[in-house]
Parts: C-alpha cells; sequence; structure tokens
C-alpha cells in the first residue's frame, strides 16, 4: 500500500514518527511509558496495521495514548476531515434551527416581543456570528456585530425575567468579545481595549465563566503581540483559574506557552502544552468547531507549531505547520482558515530561512502577507521573526530586500 492509499489518519501517523527519527517499536515503548496500566504484548503488531491504514484503533484509551506520545489530541490525530466544510449563510441556519430568520427576530426585538424562543435565535445568531470569524471580511463582520450589540444593549431596559436579563448579558457579552477580537484584528487597540472591559463586565454580572476566561485570553493575546510576555502569562493564568474547566482555558494554556517560547524557558512550554492538551482530551468534540470561542482539536497543531518554532524544534514547527495548513484548506483549494493559514506560511518560511532555502522563505512568506484574512497583530508578530531570520542569514540578497519591503509595508498598512 502506498502513502497515498492511506487515510489521513493514518498518514499523520508515519509522519508523526518519522519527523521525530522514531522506529515502530520507539512509538510502542513511548505509548508503554505513557500507559497507566500494562498494554497487550502484540501491540507492536497492532500498531503497525494501524499505520498501513488497514484499521483504526478502536480502544479509545489506545486512540488516546496515542495522541500523548505525539503531543496532540485523538479528536486531531484521528480527524476523518468531515469538520472541514464550510459554515452555512446566516439565515439558512436560523432557519434550520429555530423557524425564524435574522428579519422576524428584528421585529420581535423592535416590538419588544420577547420569549425565550426569541432569546434562543438570538444567540444562535451570535454563535453564526462567531463562526464567521474565522474566514470573514473582518470590516463587515464588525460592522454587524455592533450593529447587533447595539439592539441586544436596549433589551436589558426591555420588562425581562431574571432567567432572560441573565441570557441576555450573557448574548451582549459573547458579542463584545466578538467585537473586541475583530477590533484587535484590524489594528484598533484601545478600542478593543475597550470593548474587552466591557465584556469582562457582562460576564461577571451574569457569572459566565467563559466569557470571563475569554476577556482575560484577550489581555494575554493583546500583550503577546505587544512584547509583554510576562503580562501575557499572568493573564493566561489568572483566566485559567476563573474558567479552569472551560475550552478557554485551552487557548489561554497556549498563550501562556507560546509566551514562555518566546521568554526562552521551554521547560514551562512544554507543561503549558501539556497542561492545555490534557484537558482538550477530556472535553467533547464541539457541535460547531468553526466557533472562534470553542477550541476545536485541530487548533492544537497551530499551538504546538508557534511554540516548537520558537524553541527551534523545526522539523516538528514544520509538520505541525503543514497540518494545520491540510486541514484548514478543503480539496477543492478555499481556504477554511485563512489566518492560520497565513501563520503556518510563516513558519515554513522560518524553517526554510534557517535550512539555507532563501527561495521557498520568501515564497512562503509573501504569501502568508497576501492572505485576505489576517489578524494583523499576530501576523505582524510572526512576521517580524522571518524578516529578522532573512536579514541574519541572507543579508542584503534581493529576495531579502523584497520580503523586508513588503513586510515594512503590511506593517504600516496594518
Amino acid at each position: 500500500m502506498t502513502m497515498g492509499d492511506r487515510p489521513e489518519w493514518a498518514e499523520r501517523l508515519l509522519r508523526e514518527r518519522k519527523t521525530r527519527g522514531w522506529s515502530q517499536a520507539d512509538v510502542v515503548r513511548a505509548m508503554r511509558t505513557f500507559s497507566e496500566k500494562p498494554l497487550p504484548q502484540g501491540l507492536l503488531d497492532q500498531y503497525k496495521r494501524w499505520e498501513r491504514g488497514k484499521h483504526l484503533p478502536t480502544n479509545p484509551e489506545h486512540r488516546a495514548i496515542l495522541a500523548a506520545v505525539y503531543g496532540t489530541v485523538s479528536d486531531s490525530l484521528f480527524s476523518d476531515g468531515t469538520s472541514r466544510l464550510l459554515a452555512p449563510t446566516q439565515d439558512d441556519w436560523l432557519l434550520s434551527q429555530t423557524g425564524m430568520d435574522t428579519l422576524e427576530i428584528l421585529q420581535r426585538i423592535q416590538r419588544s416581543s420577547i420569549d425565550n424562543g426569541t432569546i434562543d435565535a438570538l444567540n444562535l445568531t451570535i454563535e453564526q456570528l462567531c463562526c464567521q470569524y474565522r474566514d470573514g471580511e473582518p470590516n463587515a463582520l464588525i460592522r454587524n456585530g455592533r450593529e447587533w450589540l447595539s439592539k441586544i444593549t436596549k433589551l436589558l431596559g426591555e420588562h425581562l425575567t431574571l432567567a432572560q436579563h441573565q441570557e441576555v448579558l450573557s448574548s451582549a457579552g459573547q458579542l463584545a468579545l466578538l467585537v473586541g477580537c475583530l477590533e484587535y484584528d484590524l489594528n484598533e487597540g484601545p478600542a478593543a481595549e475597550a470593548t474587552r472591559k466591557a465584556a469582562l463586565q457582562l460576564g461577571s454580572e451574569s457569572g459566565n465563566a467563559h466569557i470571563i476566561g475569554w476577556a482575560h485570553e484577550m489581555t494575554s493575546w493583546f500583550a503577546l503581540t505587544q512584547g509583554n510576555y510576562r503580562l501575557a502569562i499572568s493573564a493566561a493564568q489568572a483566566g485559567q483559574e476563573q474558567a479552569p474547566s472551560q475550552s478557554v482555558a485551552v487557548q489561554l494554556a497556549a498563550q501562556e506557552a507560546k509566551a514562555w517560547a518566546r521568554l526562552g524557558d521551554k521547560r514551562s512550554v512544554m507543561q503549558a502544552l501539556e497542561k492545555g492538551r490534557r484537558l482538550l482530551e477530556r472535553l467533547p468534540y464541539p457541535e460547531r468547531p468553526d466557533n472562534h470561542f470553542i477550541i476545536d482539536p485541530d487548533k492544537f497543531d497551530f499551538y504546538a507549531m508557534d511554540c516548537y518554532r520558537i524553541v527551534g524544534e523545526d522539523n516538528l514547527a514544520a509538520m505541525h505547520a503543514n497540518e494545520v495548513i491540510r486541514k484548514g484548506t478543503r480539496a477543492d483549494g478555499v481556504e477554511l482558515s485563512p489566518m492560520r493559514n497565513a501563520e503556518a506560511r510563516i513558519t515554513l518560511g522560518v524553517v526554510a530561512a534557517r535550512e539555507g532555502e532563501l527561495d521557498t522563505a520568501v515564497s512562503h512568506g509573501m504569501g502568508a502577507l497576501n492572505t485576505g484574512r489576517q489578524s494583523r497583530p499576530s501576523l505582524t508578530m510572526v512576521g517580524a521573526e522571518l524578516d529578522n531570520v532573512l536579514q541574519t542569514r541572507f543579508g542584503a540578497e534581493p529576495e531579502t530586500v523584497e520580503f523586508h519591503d513588503a513586510f515594512r509595508q503590511a506593517r504600516r498598512s496594518a
């Protein structure tokens, strides 16, 4: 059986092993180390069949142990690609879930005809907006988000039951998180911080740990992209204390790991990554993996990629970058996760530059800068890494100058 005949998960097993330079027996020895109880004697033959794609491991414990060995989660390692679908349009989604479209929801709000069905439809509207974050046009999405936030805020002055009031507070907090993220993507830093504080207050008033955790995550993200790594770590740890079992704690652990990486503390990097990985392994697979505020298992490759690149584990960084691009792109070439893909291309560019491949490095870098949907502060942060490596390794080569000029222009336009 050729490599191309294997299912995706089997090819992933092969890539993970070869990237580490392990034999199949090495993998089985590692599995025994990670397992809390004895594993069967014939495990090596089983692993060989798994890697050939003969059959998927049927024992969930075996899948979880393999994921731990390779520093990922089982839902990502054994992904069949079914989550890589385009999100439905807003009205199609609402109609299928509630029988109402956007216009009817607006009419009910304007008539103050607020019942539980309307609030449920409102929450689904916000969820759909959050699902558009990853690939939607940010200026249009932020306008839409601000309009909905204004309408929801007015609802708080209506006659609502206590339960409805709490629901509307949570809805407003969730929407404020989205608007704040978009503001920061568009380099509206002061506005993003003000919106983040509003989301934190709304989360506190509604007692919603999910919103509180994400408000801390935004502080950590802002600090990370601004080079304040100690603040990024303290905010990430504070958020984990506030929302220890929420999926946001996975991203908070990842932000902590990224900050430790930039401080050169590899041991703390691996501890933070493992903390997030263990939690993500325990969480159920999300109903809407495209929701920006719900951590999908495939995002763990993105976290690991950034950390491995910074600490100089180039082979692992490149493997994870390729996984990010593969899972963030449909078979027809449509990019479902353009922001993740852009940072993955930067990672491939950094690895290529370190290996002396100037043309390849610049090609990856220019591809990242030309991505349509961008988080400008994040892309600027990782783009600066590639720019520095190119100038250090290749000086004033024309290709280096080409990328440097393009990067400076992108930073100025941001």
